[in-house]
């Protein structure tokens, strides 16, 4: 098989390399900005160039001559710009567009674009970049370097439609200097909860950290989460004793918090809070206690034995799990790449 080679630019905790990698890419490098995902990556991609450095600091150009390429080499030029900007919560007033530096990031993308002439590029991010004036600009930019971009490249997908136990959707675009890049088939069925983590041994004495990390709650919302009925259950089917100031002042706000996931559906969207049961619906559907850090990382669809850093505790952890790309949907769009890859040859 020919060596098709990937670049993953904001690679944060590995979740785009490793479904890269998967697909069958060798991932040449990545760049990451912050210290403790760029720990987390470098322990699991140990044969991947990481420049640990802002984006906007290097020079393509240097990285290409670094890595032996020459422009039009390379085969895929991939990434996720930091999307905190166009967050559903920061856009709940129905702009797209907030004042965020960040979201000026897509631009650094085309940047090295511009410099790599990859045959391949994808952008993934969250839906309301698609809508975003940025987003038009940079695929008018890309369309101009010789990029065939057609209706159905720049999408908004529910993972859930292809096999990852989580309800999410996203943004992805895809495009080709040779022609159109087709999109993966949707999964016949749904991937469960229940098939994604009930596998696991009993949270605490599992030997893995990512799993064994204990909750610490006080005793009335310990008894909180015992009154919400398994599989399934929410806040609003407890006694009103029981609920708290805030939810007896908005009882129709936030709803999911404090519920269960249920066995035989996919989970929520899994966030960087994903291990804190009044930030949505993260109760595990039958123990009393939220969800562990392994299957927030199970439902993102990464390796059981993949490795987070817990140097700076459990919420660093549980942000650079809620952040990355699921592994599994990457995959897939990388194996339609590939396969439009060794079309040409």
């Amino acid at each position: 098989m020919k060596n098709y080679t990937a670049i993953d630019l904001f690679c944060g905790a590995g979740g785009l390399t490793c479904g890269l990698e998967q697909a069958g890419f060798r991932v040449l490098a990545g760049v990451e900005l912050l210290d403790i995902a760029a720990e987390t990556y470098r322990h699991n991609h140990k044969r991947t160039l990481l420049l640990e450095d802002d984006i906007c600091n290097l020079s393509p150009a240097e990285v290409m001559s670094a890595l032996g390429l020459k422009p039009g080499e390379l085969s895929l030029l991939a990434g996720c710009p930091p999307c905190q900007g166009f967050s559903s919560l920061r856009t709940r007033n129905k702009k797209s567009s907030v004042d965020d530096r960040r979201n000026d990031l897509v631009f650094e993308f085309v940047r090295w674009v511009k410099v790599f002439l990859p045959k391949c590029v994808m952008l993934e991010n969250v839906p309301a970049l698609a809508k975003d004036i940025r987003m038009t600009s940079a695929i008018a930019q890309l369309e101009d370097l010789g990029y065939r971009i057609g209706d159905s490249n720049l999408r908004i997908d529910d993972i859930s439609d292809y096999g990852i136990p989580q309800r999410r959707k996203r943004m992805i675009f895809t495009a080709s200097r040779f022609g159109a890049v087709e999109q993966p088939k949707p999964a016949e069925a749904k991937t469960t909860v229940k098939e994604a983590i009930a596998w696991l041994p009993k949270a605490g004495y599992s030997g893995d950290p990512l799993h064994d990390l204990p909750d610490n709650r006080s005793e009335k919302v310990n008894k909180m989460i015992s009154l919400v009925p398994k599989d399934g259950g929410s806040r609003s089917d407890l006694p009103l004793e029981y609920w708290l100031e805030c939810h007896k002042r908005y009882p129709n706000g936030f709803r999911d918090v404090y519920g269960r996931m249920s066995w035989n559906d996919v989970s929520p969207t899994i966030t960087g809070g994903c291990h804190n049961p009044s930030k949505g619906r993260f109760l595990h559907p039958e123990e009393n206690r939220a969800i562990t850090l392994r299957e927030a990382a199970l439902l993102q669809t990464f390796p059981k034995d993949y490795y987070f850093s817990l140097r700076r505790g459990k919420d660093s952890a549980a942000l650079m799990i809620g952040n990355a790309l699921p592994p599994d949907f990457i995959r897939q769009q990388g194996e339609v790449i590939l396969k439009h890859l060794e079309s040409l040859n």
